[in-house]
């Protein structure tokens, strides 16, 4: 059987993927994250936070809330629905983190749910860093001159 022959008869097997429906889940609760996250964001400034703290408070209620449902095996139910409408938004960072946590939690605090915890999400974080340093000393000696 040839490569060509043998990637007809894995597309003829495999199940069709419901594209547009995927799509406009996606759609759907990654808009219903982020209108959350603006209601939070108004609620904290209706609290009397300056703008830029009212973001930042609903950016780590999102991150908490998505901690909190990823813990109680919510979130993964949420993203099968879907799909990358929940990894976009900041909680899909969230749950990346806590995820390893509470699959690994049975391994104990220290070689389970603290050494697991970082093993998706600690590469992102490290070039986050990395690359924001980089950045800054370029922007730091571009306004010397």
């Amino acid at each position: 059987m040839t490569e060509r022959e043998y990637g007809k008869l894995v597309g003829s097997m495999s199940p069709r993927s419901p594209l547009w429906k995927n799509c406009i889940n996606a759609f759907l609760i990654g808009g219903l994250i982020c209108t959350l996250g603006q209601l939070a964001t108004n609620g904290y400034l209706a609290l009397g936070l300056e703008k830029k703290d009212a973001a930042t408070a609903a950016s780590c209620s999102l991150v908490a809330l998505s901690a909190l449902l990823t813990g109680l095996s919510l979130y993964d139910n949420i993203a099968k629905f879907a799909g990358a409408g929940t990894l976009v938004p900041i909680t899909g960072f969230a749950n990346a983190i806590a995820a390893p946590a509470v699959e690994f939690k049975t391994e104990g605090m220290i070689l389970g749910t603290a050494a697991k915890m970082f093993t998706i999400a600690g590469p992102v974080i490290v070039y986050g860093t990395v690359a924001s340093v980089v950045y800054g000393v370029v922007y730091w000696i571009t306004t010397l001159f």
